[in-house]
């Protein structure tokens, strides 16, 4: 797909100051950009690069706009900018077109207009799929499930009975959700399962990464909602909650019971203890470990970054020490204070 600068700049809003008529094929990086195509600044020390730049246009804000002599489009947010235009120019396929003649779709499901299913999904009876959704090929979408309008499911995504999941919702291929939550009760050493009887809600516009596992509830529900974005190979347990607008990055495994508010950022390989609470508005930082509720707004970090092996050794053998200086100190503040006294 290509559009001339002037249908960029009017379909996103932006000031143009250049050619309207050049004709835009590609989003390229910054160091890279040719001249039919368009680059974006946000780091304010590449400015200087600016004027060396070949990029047929650059989206910059208005402060690095005066160092570009080329074609340029002025935007208050370049990186929000060129999210917009990447959809704009996004040539990824559809799910699905149509429904695939292997597809099943048992009595009692009720589909909605303009829906397309791929080859071998089930669909089974009393599963809703709203206008405009695209189930991709090899999906499962269980009894009772709801799949509200405009959501998009990719390949082998399991959807378990009574799921329900939102409108504009997208989930990348081999996500499972609804799956039983991690319940069972020791009987004289026997494990004795316990069926998990709530099931998972998830609200609109959620995007969920590849190979995903979201567990369904207990008694109560797991429960995602709105504008939640999610990297793939995470993990959510059983009775989950997580407020709108919270990002969780890759391989973060969430314990069951954990409540997590609104606009919370978690990093990579984090691991969150279950039954806590983590207020609004939180960061933690990849590869922390998180035992207890928060309740702060704010930054919170854990883990030792990495270090060369030599130096690691010797930190964890003076850690091994912690509690014999412990001691050592303990006796030491006894003894001085016997002598002052």
């Amino acid at each position: 797909m290509t559009l001339s600068l002037g249908q960029i700049a009017e379909q996103l809003g932006l000031t143009l100051q250049g050619d309207p008529e050049l004709v835009i094929s590609n989003i390229a990086p910054f160091e890279k950009a040719g001249a039919q195509e368009i680059s974006f600044l946000t780091n304010a020390k590449y400015k200087p690069m600016l004027a060396t730049s070949k990029a047929g246009a650059l989206i910059l804000s208005k402060s690095h706009a005066d160092a570009f002599s080329g074609n340029t489009l002025i935007s208050e947010d370049p990186y929000v900018s060129y999210a917009q235009l990447a959809q704009l120019l996004d040539t990824t396929p559809a799910c699905a077109s149509g429904i695939h003649p292997s597809a099943i779709i048992e009595d009692g499901a009720k589909i909605g207009n303009n829906v397309s299913i791929g080859a071998n999904a089930v669909i089974e009876c009393g599963a809703v799929l709203g206008d405009n959704v695209q189930i991709g090929a090899g999906c499962f979408v269980g009894k009772n499930a709801k799949i509200g309008a405009e959501t998009k499911l990719w390949a082998n995504c399991s959807i378990y009975h009574e799921v329900q999941i939102g409108q504009q919702c997208l989930l990348q291929s081999n996500t499972v959700v609804g799956c039983d939550g991690f319940g069972y009760a020791n009987k004289q050493g026997q494990w004795v399962k316990i069926p998990q009887l709530g099931t998972v809600i998830i609200g609109d516009k959620v995007e969920i990464g590849a190979s995903v596992s979201i567990d369904r509830g207990a008694l109560d529900n797991t429960e995602i909602a709105s504008n939640v974005i999610i990297d793939n190979q995470v993990h959510i347990a059983h009775n989950v909650t997580i407020g709108t607008g919270t990002a969780i990055a890759g391989t973060t495994g969430i314990a069951g019971s954990t409540n997590i508010g609104r606009y919370c950022i978690i990093g990579g390989g984090v691991g969150i203890n279950g039954h806590i609470d983590i207020c609004d508005q939180v960061t933690i930082t990849g590869y922390s470990m998180v035992t207890k509720s928060i309740s702060e707004p704010g930054t919170y970090s854990s883990g030792m970054p990495t270090q060369a092996n030599r130096q690691w050794r010797k930190s964890m053998a003076r850690l091994s020490q912690i509690d014999e200086m412990h001691k050592r100190i303990v006796s030491l503040e006894r003894k001085n204070s016997a002598e002052a006294d």
